[in-house]
């Protein structure tokens, strides 16, 4: 568990989101489209030529996705990744075993390219073998997306994920139960992977990018949690008990400015609303120079294996009588510190400097207060 989060993200991000989601769905219409190619499946308002057509086509749009894909992911600056990484699988620092799904699935589809570019000068056989890799990229790509996305979590992504798993799935049934009696142990081996396949993915999902910590596991570099605010499923344990400070009475509000304390408490992450965004929210107690409680809410974006992309903020801070005497939001973040900025009708505001870390279950850190305006 760590303790940190991003203020926003780069439309590069967006743009890398994007393309590789809609190449997975021309991808797999391409898969199908091949299926049905296969078994020469024509009908007087789809003749043959017309579907081998489409099917061409589509591919080419899911190979330039790919490519979009690609480089809006080196160029954008949240992950360490190089273009050696996208062509030379399971080498980055980043998610290596992942991210390396994808580069070998990039590499054969740019095989298929090649191919199919110089098909003219190819055997048939050289150029139908090569092809056929095609069909080994698709769960390449199914698997890269769900552990190395960021937004394995959000419900339109794993609806998205299943339909196209789905059509696969029936696209193959359906080619073996037209596509005659040969070759039965290579049809029931088939048919066997298609029922076994899904199951696998299912436990897979839940032990490993659906669960929390996945980030880390999935070999996410520490400079990359050092940015990013990630989840603890627990509920906030309840606060401790706290004695009045020294130098106010309890529920008189927090000491003069400048003052320091410590902070412990815990994090929970609410589960996506509507927008698909995610509330990561602190509750923490400070003791020591300043008693009371400090309640911080992170919402935006959920970044996979958890965490959020802030997009808005709430702070609130006070004493244990009046734990929402000050109120504000977070004003910067850098790495595992955060500077917030609140205010009190007819008190000084104050700009607080917080430094967080995870202890076990429960984290812990330390607060400085300064007078509005003065250095964190």
């Amino acid at each position: 568990m760590t303790v940190l989060a991003t203020t926003s993200a780069s439309w590069l991000w967006y743009v890398a989101r994007g393309a590789g989601l809609t190449a997975l769905v021309a991808l797999t219409v391409s898969v199908v489209l091949g299926v049905v190619t296969s078994v020469r499946w024509t009908n007087p308002r789809w003749p043959r030529f017309v579907i081998e057509l489409m099917h061409r086509n589509v591919s080419l749009v899911a190979l330039a996705l790919i490519v979009v894909h690609v480089f809006a992911v080196v160029a954008d600056a949240f992950a360490p990744i190089g273009l050696k990484d996208t062509l030379l699988p399971f080498v980055s620092v980043y998610r290596p075993v992942w991210l390396g799904l994808g580069a070998a699935a990039s590499d054969l589809l740019l095989a298929v390219l090649i191919t199919s570019l110089l098909r003219h000068r190819l055997s048939h056989r050289v150029w139908r073998f090569v092809h056929w890799f095609s069909y080994l990229a698709w769960p390449l790509v199914v698997v890269h997306g769900l552990g190395t996305g960021s937004d394995t979590r959000l419900g339109f992504v794993l609806v998205l994920y299943v339909v196209c798993v789905a059509a696969v799935i029936l696209a193959v049934w359906w080619r073996l139960a037209v596509g005659g009696r040969a070759h039965v142990g290579v049809r029931l081996g088939a048919l066997g992977a298609t029922v076994v396949a899904p199951i696998v993915l299912l436990v897979w999902l839940g032990a490993g990018p659906l669960a929390a910590g996945w980030s880390r596991r999935a070999g996410t570099p520490a400079s990359i949690l050092a940015r990013v605010t990630s989840s603890n499923a627990a509920p906030p344990a309840s606060p401790p008990a706290t004695s009045p400070p020294s130098s106010a009475p309890s529920g008189a509000g927090l000491p003069a400015p400048p003052f320091t304390g410590q902070l412990s408490g815990s994090q929970r992450e609410s589960a996506p609303d509507a927008n698909g965004q995610v509330t990561v929210q602190l509750a923490l107690t400070m003791t020591g120079g300043a008693s009371g409680s400090l309640n911080i809410d992170l919402r935006g974006e959920p970044l996979g294996g958890g965490g959020v992309l802030m997009e808005t903020s709430t702070v609130t801070i006070g004493p244990s009588g009046a734990p929402s005497l000050y109120r504000g939001t977070v004003a910067a973040l850098r790495g595992e510190r955060l500077t917030a900025e609140v205010t009190s009708a007819g008190r000084q505001p104050l700009q607080l400097s917080i430094s967080l870390q995870p202890s076990g279950d429960n984290l812990v850190g330390e607060l400085t207060a300064s007078a509005g305006g003065g250095a964190p």
